[in-house]
């Protein structure tokens, strides 16, 4: 009983720690599926598309690092959290959901129209790629802040 309410204090210590870990994760993750599907799998684009096959592939390569280094500092993170018995499930999942959404609805509106540097998938009507991409993102932003918000109130509770 005893080792339960330090566990619960360590999750309320930490709650700062284990919504970065999930966040820099989600980054991590969905920049690694992106990359992944629709990069490599389904050849639908590159990182960026404004040059030679050759600099796409490169850009390409740095952004799987990037994908990479995010995806391994969240598991840092996550790994330590688990040494302090200090891991909330709940809310690092919900840090996931931000970090994948945010990056997501980053990549869909900087990257794809502000800047241009690539296009979900060129095609004649981008716009029900556009709708998608960008609806999912907020879907996940929006369940990522209800989990999140829900172990808010946990703490204002204990």
């Amino acid at each position: 009983m005893n080792d339960q309410r330090k566990y619960g204090k360590n999750q309320i210590h930490y709650s700062a720690r284990n919504l970065w870990s999930g966040f820099l994760f989600g980054i991590g993750f969905i920049a690694f599926f992106d990359e992944m599907v629709f990069h490599q799998l389904l050849h639908w684009h590159h990182f960026y598309d404004k040059s030679t096959t050759g600099i796409g592939l490169v850009s390409d390569g740095f952004f799987h690092a990037f994908s990479w280094l995010a995806t391994v500092g969240g598991l840092f993170l996550f790994a330590d959290l688990r040494r302090r018995h200090a891991l909330w499930l709940k809310r690092w999942f919900g840090g996931v959901l931000l970090g994948a959404g945010v990056f997501q609805l980053y990549d869909g509106t900087i990257q794809h129209k502000l800047m241009g540097i690539h296009q979900i998938r060129y095609v004649e009507n981008i716009l029900p790629y556009d709708l998608t991409w960008n609806i999912s993102a907020a879907l996940f932003i929006i369940v990522g802040a209800v989990i999140v918000l829900q172990t808010k109130k946990e703490i204002s509770y204990e």
